[in-house]
């Protein structure tokens, strides 16, 4: 399988590491950022090719990899389907548009092409997916984050938002993609709070889920990436572990 990686930050540079010197039968080969020097130097790690335009990436390969912003899902995503061209999405904020949902499933379906979106930052997924298929009544997210992660300097806590998910992943897009995974399992616009907090040192989220299956509550305790603080390790790895059972005969997990 040859894989392209659209937007070569924190995400596609640990993806790319744990692939290097593998018999996986995954090739990530092309890479493009509109910084062109990121795409150039993660290109020459992994022995691949950076291209200029996107086009050249698309026509190439079998599956995009996205890890770049929910602009970018708007701006590529469907050129990518409408190829034939499997993707996986990262920036899954972006499908909280119903519109821009809609269209990506319909040309997914017009041209025998999958998305894929992994389960990120948050555990629990498997078990929402299950519960949906029958009625899920509440479904809440509180997520806590050091400063830094969030971009702030302060040394007090401080509720920065308390509403859906819909509006969360608009104010902020690069931070909130587990309250939009959450909600696209749940089928529904999950309430969803957010929380500087300067005496964690980890992103926190806490799910809780009730339904006619029973109630579960989930914490996921993530250590932010090195070079990105705003990303955790666990949702490059939930991307690395996707792409592994691609080509898998044994699946595990709903």
């Amino acid at each position: 399988m040859i894989v392209g990686i659209l937007g070569c930050g924190a995400i596609a540079n640990i993806i790319v590491n744990n692939f290097l010197s593998k018999n996986s039968g995954i090739n990530i080969k092309y890479f493009y950022d509109h910084d062109m020097e990121k795409a150039e130097n993660l290109a020459s790690i992994a022995n691949g090719i950076a291209v200029l335009d996107i086009e050249d990436m698309i026509d190439n390969v079998d599956l995009v990899l996205e890890a770049a912003s929910p602009i970018s899902v708007e701006k590529f995503g469907l050129n990518v389907l409408n190829k034939g061209k499997n993707i996986i999405i990262m920036s899954i904020g972006a499908l909280m548009d119903e519109n821009i949902r809609k269209r990506m499933i319909e040309a997914a379906n017009s041209n025998n092409a999958k998305i894929f979106a992994p389960s990120g930052a948050i555990v629990g997924l498997d078990g929402i997916k299950a519960a949906s298929i029958g009625k899920i009544n509440k479904a809440t997210l509180t997520t806590r984050k050091p400063p830094k992660s969030l971009g702030k300097a302060t040394d007090e806590e401080e509720i920065l938002y308390e509403g859906k998910a819909s509006e969360a992943v608009k104010m902020f897009p690069v931070n909130i993609n587990v309250a939009a995974a959450l909600s696209i399992a749940c089928n529904m616009d999950v309430d969803v709070k957010i929380i500087v907090d300067p005496n964690v040192d980890k992103n926190v989220h806490e799910v809780i889920v009730e339904g006619d299956f029973g109630q579960f509550k989930t914490r996921t305790e993530n250590l932010p990436c090195e070079v990105n603080p705003k990303t955790s390790m666990l949702a490059a790895y939930s991307a690395i572990k996707l792409l592994k059972s691609l080509n898998e005969n044994f699946i595990m997990g709903t």
